[in-house]
């Protein structure tokens, strides 16, 4: 099938799915809008991945840049085979566990969230009550540290199906594993960060 016939059948699907995958085809083909267009949508939700997961905002940026670069020159190889968004997060899951398995365990990342900006995106609205905001602001603060304190492979698996709303077995594609051991890293990571949550707001009761 030729390339220009692969775009209109894509085109002629309904879905997000088939929607990124005639973007790719697309820009396949050299149209750089449709480049933009795949970039504006899933920048942002990219991002964050590599945020939440290293905490590090440079070491992000440049993991993130190196995930479209990656993109870039794979795009003469593409073949709407799986989703766009798996693909595009199993180039981000390869960049990063090759960065972890160069500096440091891969089970041992670094605290994330310590940064001002970061935590003043999580502020409730100013409408809500000074009170009722601290007390948001304070369990989004320990959510955050309970998240940071779970192994690598829960915290991904978790991340990914909270804010990408990746399946279960979407997040096996991404990160190669078996759809059990993913679902099973996922009720492990909700369970450790329920007990980890009320354990550290009883800290925070008990202080005031």
């Amino acid at each position: 099938m030729s390339l220009e016939n692969r775009v209109a059948e894509a085109l002629d699907k309904r879905g997000e799915a088939d929607s990124d995958q005639a973007l790719m085809l697309q820009y396949m083909q050299g149209d750089m809008s449709a480049f933009e267009s795949l970039y504006q949508k899933h920048k942002g939700g990219l991002y964050r991945y590599f945020v939440r997961q290293i905490g590090d905002l440079q070491l992000a940026e440049d993991l993130y840049q190196d995930t479209w670069g990656r993109v870039i020159k794979a795009a003469a190889s593409y073949e709407p085979s799986a989703k766009f968004t798996t693909w595009l997060y199993r180039i981000a899951h390869n960049l990063l566990i090759d960065h972890v398995r160069a500096v440091k365990p891969v089970d041992h990342f670094s605290e994330v969230f310590t940064e001002e900006q970061d935590a003043d995106s999580f502020l409730p609205s100013d409408e809500q009550a000074p009170q009722t905001q601290f007390i948001a602001w304070t369990k989004a603060q320990l959510l955050k540290h309970c998240i940071s304190l779970l192994p690598t492979v829960q915290k991904e698996a978790l991340l990914l199906n909270m804010e990408a709303g990746f399946t279960a077995g979407t997040i096996a594609e991404v990160v190669g594993t078996s759809l059990e051991a993913t679902k099973s890293r996922i009720r492990y990571a909700n369970q450790s960060l329920k007990t980890c949550v009320m354990n550290k707001w009883q800290e925070v009761e008990n202080e005031r």
